[in-house]
């Protein structure tokens, strides 16, 4: 064997080396389960190499429903050292590809909010159960339509520690009640999203403040919607949505979060 081969032999057995040590740390699984008589497609993210328990987070899908951009958001968090479960709102093979779509998706799952608490429910109770997860602290984050639907389980006292929405719809016929939310609140919005308008967002402000509800709310002037999702501006230019990324503020956001996360699950 060469000088060269045997360099070259000991790189790719590092990479290898390497590769399968990362894999050992992360762990992912798609998990199906069933709500009455309609099966969903969810996914866990883990680090296996991490001992003890560690804090849960849900993560809830935008309107198009549970893809990779949501799949990825799991891995971040598993990464940081939670167990994240990207749930699905609409079930199994319902991913949109055109708002219209999208638009049929969400109203069917939202023509209740018992049907949303259900859906929410089920996989807060998967997530709980994972042999990895200290079930006594349990966050959500969504984006989007996910944002909404985190931010209305706070507001029927959902026991959760936090609630991250991003760039979610912040107005709701549910209505935040005194001594009702268990739930710490952060919010990250954008300052140009017609989507969520200002009387949203002073709205929001309103009604956390007048149930007592701790509450964090960040605007980035300027800022679209949809601004985590990389894949944002190609909607944009596809559909003519009025939606587009920023770097700066979904880096901005995550770090935020993750600092919320260190705060409430602190022990």
């Amino acid at each position: 064997m060469t000088t060269l081969q045997t360099a070259t032999s000991v790189a790719a057995l590092s990479f290898s080396l390497a590769t399968s040590q990362v894999m050992a740390e992360m762990q992912t699984q798609t998990v199906e389960y069933q709500i009455d008589d309609q099966t969903f497609t969810g996914y866990m993210a883990w680090d296996d190499e991490l001992e003890g328990k560690r804090p849960g987070v849900l993560v809830v899908h935008e309107w198009w429903g549970h893809n990779e951009f949501a799949r990825e958001q799991a891995e971040k968090l598993a990464a940081s050292g939670y167990t994240a479960f990207a749930l699905d709102m609409y079930g199994s093979g319902k991913l949109a590809e055109h708002p219209d779509t999208a638009q049929k998706f969400m109203q069917e799952a939202t023509r209740d909010i018992d049907q949303v608490k259900a859906r929410f429910m089920k996989a807060k109770s998967l997530l709980e159960n994972h042999e990895s997860v200290d079930s006594t602290r349990i966050a959500a984050q969504g984006y989007c339509f996910g944002g909404a639907v985190v931010l209305n389980m706070a507001r029927l006292g959902v026991d959760l520690s936090g609630v991250v929405s991003f760039h979610g719809a912040l107005g709701s016929p549910i209505k935040a009640q005194p001594g009702m939310v268990k739930a710490r609140v952060q919010v990250y919005t954008g300052g140009a999203d017609d989507m969520v308008p200002s009387e949203q967002v002073a709205g929001l402000v309103q009604e956390m403040q007048d149930a007592g509800v701790d509450l964090t709310l960040v605007s980035f002037p300027g800022v679209l919607h949809s601004f985590t999702n990389p894949g944002a501006d190609r909607f944009a230019e596809n559909f003519g949505l009025p939606v587009g990324y920023d770097e700066e503020a979904a880096s901005r956001s995550w770090q935020g979060t993750m600092r919320f996360y260190e705060e409430i699950f602190a022990r």
